[in-house]
């Protein structure tokens, strides 16, 4: 029976336990820098707080000592966040004489593509793979005045590296930044060098759309590469804070045998991902363009925050990490790949948000509303504890204002 070990304190932590807690019926240890509402006070976590965990060696260490808590257990090792995998991929050579601690990742130099934007959307080009027009420019690199000025905007403009965006900070920093001419791109960018940020940034084509033009497909490929599991989930509602711009709160996975877009988008998300050379689990973000396509927007090398949204439908990703990563059957064996296709409503926030901010939806909310086809994570029936019910209650709260707050269509918003 494996005992996992989760890095990090967020929603997709907590999710991730919940899976194990399901397939396996074990508690999960999380290891975060700090003491979250999200992971704390659950039965299903053993909630190990470690703060200025930064370095591999101190992971190393810590792995080492929870490792030696249960002596000949398997440790499987998963990373809720980017630089948390590239933390622990960096730290895997040295636990090479440890085996019970599993780190179901390939090496850091894959992890490192994988998780490059500039490297990503150069593969996608290299195979055909639709992407959004991008030019990849490094802050306070000589030529970047000249090349900005050259594009037509209103232009996103991201760090490539979401290991290296989490390492620096600067006035105004978000996860996406949307630049409306060149000064104010190259303005961004002087903050950005000022940080002391030196990965490279892209800067790409706006594509039209709202939340709803958004879609992620989440991938499992065994420890030899071999594609077991791709799903497509369109997404319904994303959060619009800054520095969680972009992040799914509500997406229905789609049934792909039944629809020949989704099979077709799922298909060439694998054949990327099988040429980066990845293994494990993968989210990728997806967006519509204005001919109807999607085009990949990044790979998130992980678990990510909607990684629950699998499980949920049916298809445990605690079973696939068992399956494909942990000594017993399974693991000689080829898979065959399957296309999911359990539609399913997965939400991180309460459904009257659906019904006032993605009100075209609220028919499809509803049919799996009544279909009990839903599920939010924290609601999870074996948590006893008055202490985190109230705040779930709390952050379900918190979600109303903040929405109320950063909508586009919030009314609040429109009065101002």
């Amino acid at each position: 029976m494996p005992r996992p070990v989760i890095l990090g304190g967020d929603i997709g932590a907590y999710g991730s336990a919940r899976a194990f807690h399901e397939a396996f019926g074990v508690r999960s240890v999380v290891v975060a820098g700090a003491r979250t509402g999200a992971v704390a006070d659950s039965a299903i976590i053993d909630l190990r707080v470690v703060p200025g965990l930064e370095t591999a060696d101190q992971l190393a260490a810590e792995l080492r000592a929870i490792a030696g808590e249960e002596p000949g257990r398997p440790h499987l090792v998963i990373a809720s966040a980017d630089w948390l995998v590239a933390l622990v991929t960096e730290a895997a050579p040295g636990l090479a004489d440890v085996p019970e601690i599993v780190v179901p990742y390939p090496d850091a130099e894959t992890v490192a593509r994988v998780s490059d934007k500039a490297q990503v959307m150069a593969a996608c080009a290299e195979l055909g793979v639709a992407h959004p027009e991008t030019v990849v420019v490094v802050p306070g690199e000589t030529g970047a005045t000249e090349r900005l000025a050259e594009l037509d905007y209103p232009r996103v403009v991201k760090v490539s590296s979401t290991t290296a965006a989490h390492a620096v900070s600067y006035s105004g920093q978000a996860k996406v930044h949307v630049a409306t001419s060149a000064r104010e791109a190259q303005t961004l960018l002087e903050a950005m060098a000022a940080a002391g940020l030196t990965a490279p940034v892209l800067v790409q084509e706006v594509l039209p759309g709202g939340d709803a033009a958004m879609a992620a497909a989440n991938v499992f490929l065994d420890a030899r590469g071999h594609p077991v599991l791709a799903q497509l989930g369109r997404v319904l509602l994303e959060e619009h804070t800054p520095t969680a711009l972009g992040n799914s709160v509500a997406q229905v996975t789609v049934d792909a045998g039944n629809d020949s877009a989704a099979e077709q988008m799922l298909r060439e998300v694998v054949r990327l991902l099988t040429h980066l050379g990845w293994s494990g689990f993968a989210n990728v973000d997806l967006m519509l363009g204005s001919d109807g396509r999607y085009r990949v927007l990044e790979v998130n090398p992980r678990v990510g925050r909607s990684g629950f949204a699998v499980t949920a439908s049916g298809y445990n990703v605690a079973e696939l990490y068992g399956r494909a990563f942990l000594p017993g059957d399974g693991r000689g064996s080829s898979p065959r790949l399957v296309l999911a296709s359990r539609e399913h409503l997965f939400t991180v926030v309460p459904l009257l948000l659906l019904r006032v901010f993605a009100p075209e939806q609220w028919p499809l909310v509803l049919r799996l509303w009544r279909k009990r086809a839903w599920t939010n994570p924290l609601y999870y029936r074996v948590e006893r504890s008055p202490r985190r019910w109230f705040y779930i209650a709390v952050a379900m709260v918190n979600q109303m204002r903040k929405f109320a707050r950063f909508h586009p269509a919030s009314p609040l918003r429109r009065g101002r």
